[in-house]
Order: C-alpha cells, then structure tokens, then sequence
C-alpha cells in the first residue's frame, strides 16, 4: 500500500496523528490484549519492574528506573521504541519531525501556511524517534535543548532572537519520540534546573528570546541511587515532576541469574566445544550473590551482573585454550580454571576499606570459595554441621560424618594430588582417581554426570572439602596441590588461609 505524501492526502486519507504518549498507550493495550511479550531477554522482572513499567506507560507518566548497575535499565529503556508506530509521518525536511497537521516549527508553520496541502510529507520509521543520551558532567543546555547560532543568524540575516538562528538541541529534536538520559545524577545541577520547563510546561526556551516551542515527548531517565557517587545527585525538584519512579533490582533467585548469564556470555565460539555442567553454571551466579551479601564490598554500589558474565567468558576461554592445546574436541571448565575468572572480577567490584587493606585478588578469591562451599551443600552433606552434644547418636547421623572419610584419610596417610589447567582431560581424571573413594562420592551424590563431567565434579569435591577445612591446598605456578591439612600447618611451603 502506498503511503500519502502530501498533508492534502494524508488529511484525504483519514489518517489519524496521535501525541507519542497516547500512542505509546494504544499500542500497549494491544500488545495486552494479545498477551505479545513486550520485553523479551529482560529476565526476573516478571512480577516486580515490568508491572510497574506497564502501569506507568498506561498512565502517560514520564518515568525514570533506579536501581545499581548492572540491573538492565538501558536496556528496558531501548525496549520502549518497539511500542511506537512502525512509521509515523512528518513533513519532509523538518528539523523537529513536525506533525503535518500541527506544526510547531517556525520552518514547518511558514511551509504549511504558504503551500497548505501541497506541503511534501515523508515517512519515518520508530527507530529514527529514539534518541538517548549519556549524563556526563560537561553535558549543557546547548547540548539538550539548543543555542542561538551566530554563524547561522550572520550567514541568513537573522536577528538573534529569529526562530531561524536557533541551532536544536537533542531533546527537541526528539520531538514525538522517546528522549532517554542515563546516568541522570551526572548531569550538573544547573543542567538539571534546565529541564524543569520541558518536564511541566512540555515546551522548550531557548536563553532569554521570546521563542518558546510545544514539544511532544516521552521522556525516560536512568539513575543510580543518590548516594552511590560523589560525581553528583539528582536534584529533588527535578525527581518530584517525573511522574513515576520504578525500582530495579538484581535477581532474586539463582535460576535468574544463570539464566541472564547464559543469555549474555559468549560461550559458543565456534572453536573446541565447551561443555559447561549446570555445577559450574551455579558457581559462577553464587559468586554474585555472595558479593552482593559480603561485607568487604560496598553494597551501595552493587555488582552487576556483567560480573558474571565476564567470568563466565573467561572460565570457558581457558577451558577452550585448554583444548587447544591438548587437541582434545570437547573442553569442560574446573575449579582450577576459576582463577583466571578473576580478571572478570577484580575490577567489577567497589570494596569498602577492610576490603581495599585485603585487596581485590584475595577478596574475589574467597567469594569464589564460599559459592563453591554454598553450592556443595546443595548437593552433598555438610561436613562442617554441627554434632549433638547427646553421647548417643542416631545411626544416620554417624553413616554421614563417615561420609569424606576415605577421601581424608588418604591425605591423612602422606599422599597428596596435583591438578593443574593445562593437563589433558585423559591425565587429570587419572590423578583425582589416585585419591581413595573420591570417585564414588562424586557419583553417588551428583548422579546425572555424564563421562566429560565426572572429573571437574571430582575436582570440585575435593576443593569444597578444602574450603571446609578438612584438607590443605597450595598453589604455586598455575598448578593446586590438596594435601594433609595437619600436614600443611608444618609445611614451609603452605601459604595462608586466603579467606579474610
């Protein structure tokens, strides 16, 4: 079908131009109705943000996500074009996406008024009505909103307070779309008093002219929690004209995380195949959720969720140069290979001061070691419960304290174990199978292993009992020596507890 390209046929035509708002709305009730998803790829908000969102945009508001980094804002942010018309018309050359049939723009009224419905009319798709915009502290009024241009006014003959010597800002050149600012706090308090005029009266000034033009805008803003930086706040006047405030927040369970991670790591490559077991996958995600709960990170400004992700990248990278090396077709992540996700940590985190004094490294190392003690407990029994006092036990409870017997004991006798990150698949699984009824816990309490697993769960097993304190670990030269732990107190080579 084509589309009419004058004003006279587009009146002739019956098409009907609503304000971006209510446009927004009826799009919105439609999608509803056919119960379409509205935000794919946005995990966890389900019954929290998108509800809240959805009432707001129902409600024509002005709004504004807060919420730490790393909680998808930007992102449901760039999800609200998809509720614009596919293609909207504007009459054609406008700076200011002039409605054909209510103009605003001095160029777009005199055009109308001299041709009326010859006026040329084009067509522009959603995508072109979306505009955003990074807060950063050197942001101005003439980046926003516009300034008077003298080389414009000179080289046309125009008196400076003339319509025509204005050079727009971006805001009024997102006229009848959607005008996002990240990082709201960062723009200069000034800059923020500069938006009061488009938040309650929707029209622009431009310094001191008598120039004041009507816009037709949905206005999205994104910030961080008023005292997560010093760089600046967001002024309380300015918060209390945006209609609606919609609290983000991380995942509240670990299935949303695993699941946000593996939506966004990088994992097929194309190279060697990295096989990542569901036990890794719940390491890395706890990794965040321990972070998000320790007292050595400063919970003021989070831990995003890119957190997990660049660790993930980085566990299979080195499971994949692995591979590489050895010639082997399938790779699968282990525990010794964690230590190269630090560099995904290290510089994801904001540490308090008793976090700073112990430093990054040694701080990311012992969340890596409570998310592995949290998710063994989800699969094995406990060795650090507490025994009752009772000098009668009940039998189920001695057959469990009996469980890691054998593995500790073959420490116990003087035998150690060294894996290291670069050892064949082949050669690692020969050495774990060294250590005595190691194998037959593994199997016996993660019974779904499949062949390629079975040696980084072994791994896995044997670290856990490290972070319980039932062996010793030294680690020297990219290569983990588990040993006696009664051994190790003596040894001159052990290093200390990593765990501040």
């Amino acid at each position: 079908m084509q589309r009419p390209t004058t004003v006279g046929a587009l009146r002739a035509a019956g098409t009907k131009i609503l304000p971006v708002k209510d446009e927004i709305r009826r799009n919105l009730i439609a999608r509803l109705r056919d119960r379409k998803p509205l935000f794919p790829g946005i995990i966890g908000y389900e019954q929290t943000v998108i509800p809240d969102l959805i009432n707001a945009l129902l409600a024509r508001h002005d709004l504004l996500l807060l919420g730490l980094r790393g909680q998808a804002k930007s992102r449901l942010v760039r999800h609200l074009p998809s509720l614009l018309d596919e293609h909207i018309p504007i009459i054609k050359g406008s700076e200011l996406n002039d409605d054909p049939f209510r103009p605003v723009s001095k160029a777009a009224v005199d055009l109308v008024r001299q041709y009326g419905d010859e006026v040329e009319i084009e067509w522009i798709h959603r995508d072109q009505r979306f505009s955003e915009k990074l807060a950063t502290p050197d942001v101005t009024i003439a980046d926003l909103i516009g300034d008077i241009d003298p080389i414009k006014a000179a080289t046309q003959r125009l008196h400076y307070a003339h319509e025509g010597a204005i050079h727009y800002g971006i805001i009024p050149r997102s006229n009848r779309g959607i005008f996002a600012i990240n990082e709201l706090p960062d723009l200069q308090p000034r800059i923020q008093v500069g938006l009061f005029n488009i938040m309650e009266e929707k029209d622009i000034q431009i310094r001191g002219f008598n120039v004041r033009i009507p816009l037709d805008l949905l206005l999205v803003f994104t910030a961080n929690p008023e005292d997560y930086t010093n760089r600046g706040n967001l002024i309380t006047p300015l918060k209390d004209r945006i209609d609606a405030q919609i609290l983000t927040h991380y995942p509240h369970t670990l299935e949303d995380g695993i699941t946000i991670t593996q939506q966004e790591a990088w994992v097929r490559r194309g190279g060697p195949e990295v096989h990542i077991p569901r036990l890794f996958r719940e390491i890395v995600e706890q990794i965040a959720f321990e972070a998000r709960a320790s007292e050595y990170v400063d919970q003021k400004s989070g831990v995003s969720a890119r957190l997990t992700i660049a660790s993930m990248e980085n566990l299979v990278s080195n499971a994949e140069r692995r591979a590489i090396m050895t010639g082997e077709a399938v790779a699968v992540p282990r525990i010794v290979d964690l230590h190269h996700a630090l560099p995904g940590m290290t510089g994801k985190m904001e540490l308090v001061f008793e976090g700073e004094q112990e430093g990054a490294v040694k701080v990311s190392k012992a969340l890596i070691g409570k998310a592995i003690r949290t998710i063994f407990t989800k699969y094995f029994p406990d060795p650090l419960q507490k025994q009752p006092r009772e000098r009668t036990e009940r039998p189920e409870r001695v057959a469990r304290d009996q469980v890691y017997a054998p593995v500790v004991g073959w420490f116990e006798k003087g035998n150690h174990v060294e894996v290291t990150d670069e050892a064949s698949s082949a050669d690692f699984l020969k050495e774990l199978r060294r250590i005595d009824g190691l194998e037959a816990i593994t199997k016996k309490h993660l019974a779904d292993l499949d062949a390629n697993e079975l040696a980084s769960a072994m791994e896995f097993v044997l670290e856990a009992l490290h972070q319980c304190s039932k062996i010793a670990k030294d680690e020297a030269d990219r290569r983990t020596s588990y040993t006696d732990m009664v051994g190790s107190i003596f040894s001159p080579n052990s290093e200390p507890d990593e765990d501040p």
